[in-house]
């Protein structure tokens, strides 16, 4: 039976130059490789290390990519391996299978959305007129599907954040601060049930999970064992559940860590 290793991307396995957090001296800093390029330009890294593990991972486990990025994000990222067979986009709301939507799966995500929580368009026309233009950067719609801002972190207020959080589940939604984003979440657009389909079609007999954020916790309560890295909004909270390590490293070497834990889980007898 096979094990299904289910992770998150940004700042659990793959890292931007400011998310790094390469505290050690120089001549003792890892070599890195870069996974990501926007606009001409490097965008995310991990470690040489961490990419020959994932690659020797892909030969022993059924690996899929589980993230809040839109499908035109993740499909900017080159990880190293053969291209995963699933991928997991937009918290969940759209499955990938070699690299084509599977339209079934989001009818049935678009769905459950009507029926279980308040639309899109109110909830952005709530962050439009709560947010302060003093520290808003950016506003985004990604896939029809949530909405998030782009803050200055400095400037804002974190009660703000908190508010928001309140008014958001009352209406069945959810709020994470991630950098210097504000994510606007359907609380039914999760991972996790995406992850339980793939699992569903492969037979997989063990499910292993990595995050860092609060939109990693349904995935990381429902896979058998999981990670998280000593950073992130799930660090910051002293966020733990049953089955979950909590992981002393930051940074790209808690990637490398991660990656290095999934492979000696999938490789131990069963």
């Amino acid at each position: 039976m096979p094990v299904l290793v289910a992770s998150d991307l940004d700042r659990t396995l793959i890292y931007s130059a400011a998310a790094l957090a390469l505290t050690m001296p120089d001549a003792r800093a890892p070599r890195l490789l870069c996974v990501e390029v926007h606009e001409s330009k490097p965008l995310s890294y991990l470690t040489e290390t961490a990419a020959q593990l994932l690659t020797d991972l892909a030969d022993t486990a059924v690996f899929v990519p589980a993230t809040t990025r839109t499908r035109k994000q993740y499909l900017r990222i080159n990880l190293p391996g053969p291209a995963p067979t699933y991928a997991v986009c937009a918290n969940g709301g759209h499955l990938l299978v070699d690299g084509v939507p599977d339209g079934d799966w989001h009818r049935r995500v678009i769905r459950r959305l009507a029926d279980e929580c308040a639309p899109l368009a109110e909830v952005q026309e709530h962050l439009l007129r709560t947010a302060d233009p003093v520290w808003v950067r950016g506003q985004r719609v990604a896939e029809d599907l949530f909405a998030y801002l782009v803050v200055e972190r400095e400037l804002l207020p974190e009660d703000w954040v908190k508010e928001l959080a309140v008014w958001a589940a009352g209406r069945g939604w959810t709020v994470s601060l991630q950098g210097r984003k504000i994510y606007a979440v359907p609380k039914p657009l999760t991972k996790s049930a995406a992850v339980r389909e793939v699992a569903r079609r492969t037979g997989a007999d063990l499910v292993l999970g990595a995050g860092d954020s609060l939109l990693d916790a349904d995935l990381l309560h429902a896979v058998d064992r999981g990670w998280r890295p000593g950073h992130g909004e799930l660090a910051d909270s002293g966020w733990t559940a049953p089955g979950i390590a909590a992981l002393p490293e930051r940074g790209v070497l808690a990637g490398e860590r991660i990656v290095r834990e999934f492979l000696k889980a999938a490789r131990a007898p069963r």
